[in-house]
């Protein structure tokens, strides 16, 4: 009997902290501590699918491409998502494998590179708004627009920065390969950053192109897909409040889509904090999911994860 899947959406500050270098061995660190919370999924009974975000490390991508520009042409940010999905899943893998098998669980371990074709016709390709990757003085911002034709952007005074589009996840291309491995025990590592972002031409061929997919949107989808019985994710608080903040805040064990899509109609969770979370949560659910669990890290590493944090489920 196939076993049930929980599919965890992780940030990419899990393995990048804001106060770190970026250093390769503090990033392998922890990987090492992720590695030991995804773990306890997996012992839980779980097939694990894990979709980490990755932007401090494609923002360090890009810093590092342009340094050297004037050696080595820098690389379009469809190939920049395909090199962290790829160094990540292996710091993760790696770290993951070796917790596994040090708790004496199956320790198969696979990361995907993961494309995801977005409409060309969505409306993020008229209006991008995502800032990405380092700021640059105003004559190279206007070279970069004059010979990549990308948007650039002045910010507050602090320099011009690239914009790109986030547009709205419609097909994970390698979801059979997922599936598979997932069916055959192995716990994977796919979407990262949200994915590759690529379109369909007119002849049906695969175009990669200049935008950032949210993480969140294309683990529910994932999620979705592939029918998991929990969806996980991981932010940085313990439960989801109401009242944020405020002296009348208050800690929700469980709520109903229902109830949810009311809170987040009245303004309780902010697009730029929960809001989010919230939104996707959601999305998987009304795709047919069953229930979403909302926590930390630090709390899941901890403790049973039937105990913690917030549950969004089915009405």
């Amino acid at each position: 009997m196939p076993r049930k899947i929980a599919l965890l959406a992780i940030g990419g500050n899990a393995l990048l902290k804001e106060d770190e270098r970026g250093f390769q061995e503090e990033q392998l660190e922890n990987a090492r501590d992720c590695a030991e919370m995804l773990a306890r999924v997996v012992a839980q009974g779980y097939s694990l699918c894990v979709v980490h975000g990755n932007g401090p490390q494609v923002g360090n991508l890009l810093i590092q491409q342009e340094s050297a520009s004037q050696q080595i042409p820098p690389y379009n940010l469809d190939i920049a998502v395909g090199m962290t999905q790829g160094s990540m899943g292996y710091m993760l893998e790696r770290m993951l494998i070796n917790r596994l098998h040090f708790e004496k669980l199956e320790a198969k371990v696979t990361t995907v590179l993961t494309e995801v074709v977005v409409d060309k016709h969505d409306p993020g390709f008229e209006n991008p708004t995502k800032p990405i990757g380092p700021f640059y003085p105003e004559a190279r911002a206007l070279e970069l627009k004059r010979l990549k034709k990308w948007k650039m952007k002045e910010d507050s005074g602090r320099g011009w920065r690239k914009v790109v589009p986030s547009p709205k996840p419609l097909e994970i291309v390698q979801l059979d390969a997922i599936k598979l491995l997932l069916e055959r025990g192995h716990s994977v590592i796919a979407g990262g950053g949200g994915g590759i972002p690529v379109i369909r031409d007119a002849s049906g061929f695969l175009v990669g192109v200049e935008a950032v997919i949210d993480k969140d949107r294309l683990s529910a989808l994932l999620a979705a897909h592939l029918g998991a019985e929990l969806y996980i994710i991981l932010t940085g608080v313990p439960k989801v409040a109401l009242n944020f903040g405020k002296p009348t805040q208050t800690w929700v064990d469980r709520m109903s889509a229902t109830e949810a899509r009311a809170h987040l109609a009245e303004g309780q969770f902010p697009p730029g904090s929960m809001g989010p979370k919230i939104e996707s949560a959601l999305s998987f659910i009304e795709g047919g999911g069953r229930e979403v669990l909302i926590t930390t890290a630090e709390a899941l590493k901890q403790e049973d994860p039937a105990t913690v944090g917030t549950r969004i489920v089915r009405d």
